[in-house]
């Protein structure tokens, strides 16, 4: 099991991850914000969903520790709204209100845990650490596809249409006749669109499309 110390991990650049609560018991507030910050975590508390929501965060790795009860809106409602309104941060539920058929619907819902109060200290900040990583990996998930549309929006239309023919598996020759060009002008565009995407094999060609959900071009016949 990790050690204490290890629940923190300074990001590129400097940044400190940061952990988000919200609890409207305030002990529980000041609790958890005490033990996340013994281990270098920053965090902010919050009594209310609303709070939340209206409080501008800053962009860092980040997860959120949220109660089930709550005022207002129940925490797997607030779920429900964050996942709704495309808020991807991992959530850790901490309550003392849980049963077995509570837990089941909050992880099927993306929670990463569903701990119940009192909670070991190691257990929550295990708890934290993977939600941190999941929140990592989303960025870094977000930061290729974002990068990926860029390099396809570099493209003509022309070469869009041969990436999808390519990705269909039609050949050179069988892209030419169907668009009606040379071969040698369709090797060209494919060249071309095969560096605006970095791409290094037709099987990588398809794994960009399929990340950028673009349609492909008819399959040649069998």
């Amino acid at each position: 099991m990790a050690d204490r110390r290890e629940a923190h991990r300074v990001e590129a650049g400097g940044a400190k991850p940061i952990v988000f609560v919200i609890d409207d018991d305030s002990d529980v507030r000041e609790g958890l914000r005490a033990l996340l910050e013994s281990v270098s975590l920053d965090c902010e508390v919050f009594s209310a969903t609303s709070d939340f929501l209206q409080h501008k965060r800053r962009d860092a790795v980040s997860c959120l520790i949220l109660d089930v009860r709550l005022p207002g809106p129940s925490g797997l409602d607030f779920q429900r709204e964050l996942a709704s309104t495309r808020i991807g941060i991992p959530i850790v539920f901490l309550t003392g209100h849980g049963d077995i058929p509570m837990s089941v619907k909050a992880i099927k819902s993306g929670a990463v845990e569903f701990l119940t109060k009192p909670v070991r200290e190691q257990d929550l900040l295990d708890a934290i650490r993977t939600a941190l990583d999941v929140d990592r990996g989303r960025r870094k998930h977000e930061e290729i596809l974002q990068d990926l549309k860029a390099r396809f929006e570099s493209l003509s239309e022309r070469e869009r249409n041969v990436m999808a023919l390519v990705s269909a598996g039609l050949l050179n020759k069988q892209i030419a006749g169907e668009m009606n060009l040379s071969e040698v002008t369709i090797k060209v565009h494919r060249h071309n669109l095969m560096r605006k995407l970095a791409a290094r094999s037709v099987p990588e060609l398809v794994r960009i499309e399929e990340t950028l959900g673009v349609g492909r071009g008819p399959r040649s016949p069998a």
